[in-house]
């Protein structure tokens, strides 16, 4: 599609203050307009259908995160406003369909990535993957885009019903094990990509935390309460908290999600902390609330290093700080390091893989001038050539990699640049 004026306008400006880096300048050239030029479809209705890259298909988190960057030209472009509310109106429209999905078609044609899942699919469903994340990051878009511009043309019935519908969904998974109707069994030979138990996750306790059964990198969870997952949750229930208050002036639907935020932001500091060794007390990713956890960061967002780029708690935040250190150590198990780069991987990626996303979210949520410019210099530093940014890639060998066309990343690192050129770094 045709890029907005402001977006124009935008790069024109950029390439002027990166004029001295050429191949940053080509690379933020091509990675900051890259969701409009080739994953954005606006649809006859109005609504926006926003495509993940090489696959077809709308994912509700990567759809958000790929075109939050744009949001801070949003105001006076009425062009990209239609685009945005049209991506939300979209959202809000699929999750009124099911709120358990995590990628959607375009239309209800009845294709799948995996048509065997056991799992209620329906012909508007690409993939049936229950993320906590899934839920949050329509309604972070929502209140960024209200918030930037002013305009509540997003707040429609159909919107209402989603939000009605996420608080809801959250309460039931509250209590997983005894009120969930939510399974998921792939035939594959991937731990992975199903769940344990017929389904239905590994068991877990009452801890006022909300279940996922998935991970944002769309692996299975390990345990049942997501960490990460959880405190997005908190910060999204205050959304819609005011949304329902000021917008629609559902006194009921406002005080639901009041009590259901502070109930899992309880159960993350009860149960989601635990002492290291070497590190004092930090964040665990996932827990079941009967004294298991796992220690370890994913690249996906949300991860614990994303932890002030949802909004949690700042980056001085004592227990954030100590589990940045863990996480960005070789004592996470998906922390790897070669002879071009080191950061983040996933259980997603070929074992070793470093992804370009957890490059690029270190870096956003650095205080540090230093480390920010050393993390630009090794995304710019593997990107193979290619002007784009990719999933994972060997540490080693950044000419080796996963996803090619994938614009989620290509986002975050046009939204690092941005931060990098307002701070005088690049």
């Amino acid at each position: 599609m045709t890029v907005p004026a402001s977006v124009s306008r935008f790069l024109d400006e950029a390439d002027r203050r990166l004029a001295h880096r050429p191949k940053l300048q080509r690379l933020f050239r091509n990675c900051f307009p890259n969701t409009l030029e080739t994953t954005t479809k606006p649809l006859e209705d109005g609504t926006t259908f926003v495509f993940t890259g090489d696959i077809p298909a709308m994912w509700l988190r990567d759809s958000t995160e790929q075109v939050r960057h744009y949001l801070l030209l949003a105001k006076d472009d009425e062009e990209l406003q239609r685009l945005l509310s049209g991506l939300i109106a979209r959202q809000m429209f699929y999750l009124t369909i099911d709120p358990y999905t995590n990628a959607f078609n375009e239309t209800p044609s009845d294709a799948h990535y995996r048509a065997s899942d056991d799992c209620g699919l329906n012909p508007w469903m690409w993939e049936r993957k229950y993320e906590l994340d899934s839920l949050c990051f329509p309604v972070q878009l929502l209140y960024s885009y209200w918030q930037e511009t002013g305009r509540v043309d997003a707040f429609t019935d159909t919107c209402y019903r989603a939000l009605t519908s996420i608080v809801n969904v959250m309460i039931t998974e509250q209590r997983h094990m005894e009120r969930s109707p939510y399974r998921f069994v792939r035939d594959t030979d991937k731990e992975t990509e199903t769940l344990q138990n017929d389904g239905r996750g590994l068991p877990v306790n009452y801890t006022g935390m909300t279940w996922s059964g998935f991970r944002p990198s769309d692996d299975a969870c390990l345990f049942g309460y997501n960490i990460p997952n959880n405190m997005f949750a908190v910060v999204v229930l205050g959304h819609i908290r005011t949304i329902a208050r000021d917008i629609y002036k559902d006194k009921r639907l406002a005080e639901r999600a009041e009590k259901l935020r502070r109930e899992i932001d309880f159960g993350i500091r009860a149960y989601g902390i635990v002492n290291h060794p070497a590190y004092g007390r930090i964040y665990a990713y996932e827990t079941d609330g009967f004294g298991n956890y796992c220690l370890m960061d994913d690249a996906g967002t949300p991860g614990l290093v994303s932890i002030p780029y949802i909004g949690y708690a700042g980056p001085d935040d004592p227990v954030y700080r100590n589990t940045r250190r863990f996480a960005l150590s070789g004592d996470n198990p998906y922390y790897f390091q070669g002879t071009h780069a080191r950061g983040i991987g996933s259980p997603h990626t070929p074992k070793g893989y470093v992804w370009h996303m957890a490059l690029s979210m270190q870096a956003l949520t650095s205080d540090d001038d230093d480390e920010i410019r050393e993390l630009i210099d090794m995304l710019a530093n593997t990107d193979a050539d290619t002007g784009y940014m990719h999933e994972g890639f060997h540490p080693d060998d950044p000419a080796v990699f996963t996803r090619p066309w994938f614009a989620w990343s290509n986002s975050l690192f046009a939204a690092l640049i941005v931060k990098a050129m307002e701070r005088g770094l690049v």
